[in-house]
């Protein structure tokens, strides 16, 4: 466990809202958009592409509980599923969090090209 890892205590400071055998999920303290969730592995890794192909496939299959979660909760329109891998692409802390960002009509004037908006003159194509 990484003492300076926000997310390495995330079951005693959090509200779990699922988990699995490797991961757990609970809301982002500062979401996109309601009902914003984070999954991570229990272990901590810095990587998705670290992670055992076990550790892969839990957090995926948590992903699907945690929509569910979302939608009966949230209702929302749409997803953008997201994990940010090296600082290069925007990861600021250094456990694996997939993001599960409820998305909803009207939240940006044009929603076309959704994660490609990571670097905007390529959103729009």
């Amino acid at each position: 466990m990484d003492n300076k890892c926000p997310f390495c205590s995330a079951e005693s400071e959090r509200e779990i809202i699922a988990s699995s055998e490797h991961s757990v999920a609970f809301y982002d303290g500062f979401p996109v958009s309601p009902g914003h969730a984070l999954i991570i592995p229990r272990r901590h890794v810095a990587s998705f592409f670290d992670l055992n192909k076990e550790e892969q496939l839990d957090i995926l299959k948590l992903a699907d509980s945690v929509k569910g979660i979302i939608d009966e909760k949230y209702h929302p329109d749409g997803y953008n599923v997201r994990v940010n891998v090296g600082e290069a692409a925007g990861q600021s802390i250094f456990h694996v969090h997939m993001h599960i960002i409820p998305r909803y009509k009207g939240d940006v004037p044009n929603p076309r090209g959704g994660v490609r908006g990571v670097i905007p003159r390529k959103q729009n194509y």
